[in-house]
């Protein structure tokens, strides 16, 4: 068995370099569960960021039930992983859209392609989501 991370490990774990994509699970309509891989950032205050489209099925999903479940892991030898359960916003403002659209995709496809990626994911009918964290399980180095 592994260990719990703390706070700070659970932080790094998170911003990893390369980064790992997190899994989003939400809830559809008739209660079934849905996940889909995401591109993410942790903000100044520990929330996930991610942008999706407003008509995706995370979106409509997030719109009707604003809970959510996350989880990153590393599947390389020892194993470990970050849970996360909680609540989201969801924010239509162009700016911040754009804004949080460049650095996501700077952040897991460079730099040199944040604009890009901020010009692609930063129009109308695109979300960015902020999920606060309210419970976050970790463990690390599960295989030693």
């Amino acid at each position: 068995m592994g260990d719990r991370m703390s706070e700070a490990e659970v932080h790094a774990f998170l911003m990893g370099d390369p980064p790992h994509t997190g899994k989003l699970a939400t809830t559809r309509k008739d209660g079934s569960p849905h996940v889909a891989p995401i591109w993410y950032m942790l903000d100044d205050d520990g929330n996930i960021r991610f942008t999706t489209g407003a008509d995706t099925l995370k979106g409509r999903t997030l719109r009707r039930d604003p809970r959510a479940a996350f989880c990153v892991d590393d599947e390389r030898p020892p194993f470990s992983f970050v849970i996360i359960r909680g609540t989201v916003e969801l924010i239509d403002d162009l700016e911040q859209v754009r804004h949080w659209a460049g650095i996501i995709g700077g952040r897991y496809m460079g730099a040199d392609q944040a604009e890009a990626y901020s010009e692609r994911n930063g129009v109308p009918g695109e979300l960015l989501v902020r999920l606060r964290p309210e419970h976050t399980t970790s463990e690390r180095d599960m295989a030693l």
